[in-house]
């Protein structure tokens, strides 16, 4: 539903309480306001894909809920940040002075969220994310911030653990978009694949935009396996070419959670077959409401639902979640933004999920692997790994005394030429 049709609906139906205003029961008009809600999405450029899905999730749950939360109308402003972090920031700003939303959802890049985290603090307007910028939920945690989905690092500290204990590889080559993302994906597995006896013996950076990833997959060799975070549609080229360039038969394919998203298999071919993914969202995982979405939204947009709609999902949950709490304070932004913080669900799309203190999500990571069952491609789940945090097994203080994952932190010690 748009913006545009959303408030031509909405004015239409306050016209005759406009003019009933004049009697003794306005207050009932008054609750009538609707609530609003921003999503910062991308609809143009290599991370499109995801940003589409993105509104579709939202969408899927608004309908289920006829766009009613409690009793109140949900109106949805849809806005395309461009997947750059000057159009995020003032998309953030038209959605917060001049539509005036209780509440943002998005935006889906780290790098976007980096943009606008100190404003929705200064405009104290909570703001859910997608996007996985780990600083937000730690050093520089923001209160006005949360995140049902998962930190950058948060599925790779899964994928560095089940590379070395489960499948015993001992060499390890990440490749992934040189940016905030990418670096802080890399970083994670590295720390807990290294940590556990692992090495990383080369990491490669292509740049966001790629035509061409050969000269990148020329430079694999002597290793065990291949981590890559590549995200948007940058995972089917890369895997399409590593497939075609004969690398996958010869070494393995990891993945993080946007490179294998369960959205992407109705477009991926043979290639994808056997790689083996992190994620905090299955399309195959066995909960009511997820039976449900995945239904939808194969009934609405013909795809199995993956990470950024299922993301935008539970983020309406939430919001659904905060508000049965505050009752008629829910247009307190500050007063939101600390129930958002207390939420605790237990049927999602995700499984049963609470918030640390610093408003990040603890909840269950996926393992798994690409198989073709019935000529369709599917993630089957083969390993499950339960209340997953931001800091991993690691110490919460220890942690937060390092700095924040970055393209060189933690330092590579094993890298070869």
């Amino acid at each position: 539903m748009s913006r545009k049709l959303n408030r031509r609906t909405f004015l239409a139906g306050t016209a005759a309480g406009a003019a009933a205003a004049t009697f003794p029961y306005a207050p009932a008009i008054a609750q009538a306001a609707p609530f609003k809600i921003g999503l910062l999405t991308v609809k143009t450029g290599p991370l499109a894909q995801g940003g589409i899905q993105m509104e579709q999730g939202i969408v899927t749950f608004l309908k289920q809920k006829n766009y009613t939360f409690g009793g109140r109308k949900i109106e949805l402003i849809s806005a395309d940040t461009g997947g750059n972090p000057a159009g995020t920031k003032t998309k953030a700003q038209e959605v917060i002075e001049r539509d005036k939303v209780n509440v943002i959802l998005g935006p889906l890049a780290a790098f976007e969220l980096l943009a606008i985290t100190d404003y929705v603090r200064d405009q104290q307007t909570p703001l859910i994310s997608l996007a996985a910028a780990e600083d937000v939920t730690q050093r520089k945690a923001n209160p006005f911030v949360i995140r049902p989905s998962a930190t950058s690092a948060q599925c790779c500290h899964v994928m560095g653990d089940y590379a070395v204990k489960d499948l015993k590889f001992k060499r390890a080559i990440t490749i992934s978009e040189d940016f905030a993302f990418g670096y802080e994906q890399m970083a994670g597995f590295q720390r807990v694949f290294e940590d556990n006896g692992g090495k990383v013996i080369k990491k490669l950076w292509p740049p966001l935009v790629t035509p061409d990833y050969t000269p990148y997959i020329a430079q694999i060799a002597n290793a065990d396996c291949v981590f890559n975070g590549f995200a948007g549609s940058n995972p089917l080229k890369f895997q399409r070419a590593y497939a075609d360039l004969g690398v996958k038969a010869k070494i393995p394919l990891l993945a993080g959670w946007t490179a294998m998203d369960d959205a992407l298999l109705r477009v991926q071919g043979d290639e994808a077959v056997g790689v083996i993914s992190a994620a905090y969202y299955s399309a195959e995982f066995d909960s009511p409401s997820n039976k449900r979405f995945v239904a939808d939204m194969q009934k609405e947009y013909n795809v199995l639902p993956g990470g950024y709609s299922a993301g935008m999902y539970v983020a309406g949950q939430c919001v659904e979640a905060a508000m049965q709490k505050l009752g008629g304070k829910a247009d307190d932004r500050k007063a939101l933004a600390e129930a958002l913080h207390g939420v605790s669900l237990t049927d999602t799309p995700r499984g049963a999920f609470t918030f640390d203190r610093f408003g990040n999500v603890i909840g269950t990571v996926f393992i798994r692997k690409c198989e073709k069952k019935n000529g369709k491609l599917v993630n089957t789940v083969i390993k499950t790994y339960p209340k997953v945090s931001q800091f991993w097994t690691y110490d919460e203080k220890a942690f937060l005394a390092n700095p924040v994952y970055a393209r060189d932190y933690p330092p590579a010690k094993n890298l070869e030429q």
